[in-house]
């Protein structure tokens, strides 16, 4: 009997199976490294190109997206603590479009400080006297670096979005504010009020301002007092007109595309939020803000001549502001939820909305810095509305 086992024809053909076997293997397993490599790759690609996304465009929503979730694991403490060691990302574009006599002029002070010390580049628009942009003023700014008072949105000329801050206050500080710095200026010379306002006449400086409201003057009723929620509204029509609608949509714009919107009565802690999210243009801004080089720039810049109007005509202005509250109580939640995230206790633990004047007649807002206040441009803003015709109502950013 022949043994078949031994049989150099059938070894032949196990040796053959066998290296068959063997480069299968071998190639199945180079599949899945090539596979598996692939997908690294790819995954490492998409990471480095979203790290090239935010470092040269900055803009929301990523990067909001990003600042936010980054607040949600912070575990600063207070505000004497250490900052955690993760990198925030880094917007390359920060505009701040001021709103009138809410602080802008310090704002704009510590910027031209931190610019130097930091090495960024400060821009400023030369449009200081208008709430409302043509089309053209609108585009000629949207390109400049860091600071751009009064420019809107960018969505709609198709340019990416930089990150917006912005300071407001409370609305019927703000309004006393304006109402006597246009007529009595401030303490950096007796008559600059009259270089400022030179058209005014006396019986309209001297008014007194419980008039003004009590007998419904144009400067102490709407829409003239609807001046905040525009800032935040956007470029619409409807935007100047006090209602819903208008508050609304600027709700709806500070929540998709302000990093910060802080309130003047707690500047300190606006500072110190600016300091801790955008620490590439703020870093330090606290101890500038603090030092006694820095305040004896704004010894001479206080409103004159301002008074508290009576505790009946305050309460007609709150009626005729009541849009204005319902956007400024918002604006102040959310910064106190901020403050919460970062961990810093808010100054203000009463959650009650009613005005702080229904409480305590003096209005104790601490005044920085005085800034140029815009005189408001009626007819040309009117003819402006008429130029921009109904089609441009359909290509706002927001539509709510």
């Amino acid at each position: 009997m022949k043994n078949y086992s031994s049989s150099p024809r059938l070894n032949n053909h196990s040796t053959d199976r066998n290296s068959r076997k063997r480069f299968w293997s071998s190639a199945l397993g180079l599949r899945f490294s090539l596979r598996d490599y692939g997908f690294c790759m790819a995954t490492l690609l998409l990471f480095c190109l979203g790290s090239l996304f935010y470092q040269l465009n900055g803009g929301p929503p990523k990067v909001l997206l990003e600042i936010r979730q980054y607040l949600g694991e912070s575990t600063f403490v207070d505000d004497h603590g250490p900052p955690t060691p993760r990198e925030l990302p880094f917007p390359s574009q920060v505009i701040y479009n001021r709103v009138g006599k809410c602080g802008s002029r310090t704002v704009v002070l510590l910027l031209r400080i931190l610019a130097e010390k930091h090495q960024f580049n400060l821009v400023s628009s030369d449009i200081h006297n208008k709430t409302r942009l043509t089309k053209h003023e609108q585009v000629s700014g949207l390109n400049n670096s860091v600071l751009i008072p009064f420019v809107s949105f960018f969505l709609r000329f198709r340019i990416e979005q930089p990150v917006y801050i912005n300071i407001i206050r409370d609305p019927i500080n703000r309004f006393l504010s304006n109402y006597f710095f246009r007529r009595f200026g401030d303490w950096r010379g007796e008559q600059n009020h009259l270089v400022r306002t030179p058209q005014m006449k006396d019986d309209e400086r001297y008014l007194d301002i419980n008039v003004c409201i009590m007998e419904n003057y144009p400067e102490c009723s709407n829409p003239r007092l609807f001046y905040i929620v525009p800032y935040f509204c956007g470029q619409h029509p409807q935007c100047r007109e006090p209602g819903v609608w208008a508050v609304e949509r600027a709700k709806q714009n500070v929540i998709e595309n302000f990093l910060l919107v802080g309130i003047l009565e707690e500047l300190e802690d606006v500072l110190l939020l600016l300091e801790r999210l955008l620490p590439h243009y703020f870093s330090d801004v606290l101890s500038i803000y603090k030092s006694p080089a820095f305040w004896k720039m704004g010894n001479l810049t206080g409103t004159v001549k301002k008074h508290v109007p009576t505790l009946e005509a305050l309460q007609v202005l709150y009626q005729r502001m009541k849009y204005e509250y319902d956007f400024y109580n918002f604006i102040r939640d959310q910064f106190h939820l901020t403050k919460k995230k970062i961990g810093l206790k808010s100054a203000s633990q009463n959650s009650n909305h009613e005005p702080d004047f229904l409480r305590e007649l003096a209005l104790r807002t601490h005044e920085p810095l005085e800034e140029e206040e815009e005189e408001e441009e009626e007819e040309e803003e009117e003819e402006e509305e008429e130029d921009m015709g109904q089609e441009d109502a359909n290509i706002w950013l927001v539509q709510p």
